[in-house]
């Protein structure tokens, strides 16, 4: 049988993570239930463009996983859940350390599951801020996944 990590050892792990490391990205919190993540990049030479300010790379990266593994986790077993696509639109320059968090409500996972049960798979969407330190809004990241039932 194989075992899940738990909240906290998936934290570790992301926080030693090669790509993360070197992306300057540090994941704060991920909750034990699942619901609520945030998300640090830390603006440094190694994950900065041109002009000095926050790669693009390294904003659309603080977002990549985070609402598939909450949703995937509160599922349980009986789920596959997959990142399908994203967008993001740059709003100013990072030129701070960047933050984002991922909220999935209770209500949120049952609408997924209800849907996702009457029909073959369903695909939702969620929306990811990032901030910069001064509460300036940088960039908007629409993230869909796909949802399915195992058969």
């Amino acid at each position: 049988m194989k075992r899940k990590l738990n909240a906290i050892w998936l934290k570790r792990l992301f926080n030693i993570w090669p790509p993360y490391l070197g992306a300057g990205l540090k994941v704060l919190e991920i909750t034990e239930q699942w619901d609520y993540a945030r998300v640090k990049l830390r603006k440094g030479r190694l994950n900065s463009n041109y002009f000095g300010t926050a790669y693009g790379g390294s904003l659309y990266s603080m977002t990549d996983p985070f609402y598939a593994l909450l949703l995937v986790n509160q599922l349980g077993r009986d789920y596959i859940v997959w990142d399908k696509g994203a967008t993001i639109k740059y709003i100013r320059p990072g030129t701070t350390d960047v933050y984002c968090e991922f909220k999935l409500s209770p209500e949120k996972v049952l609408e997924i599951k209800q849907l996702t049960d009457q029909q073959e798979k369903y695909e939702p969407e969620f929306e990811v801020d990032i901030f910069d330190a001064n509460q300036q809004l940088v960039a908007k990241v629409t993230k869909i996944l796909h949802v399915r039932r195992k058969r």
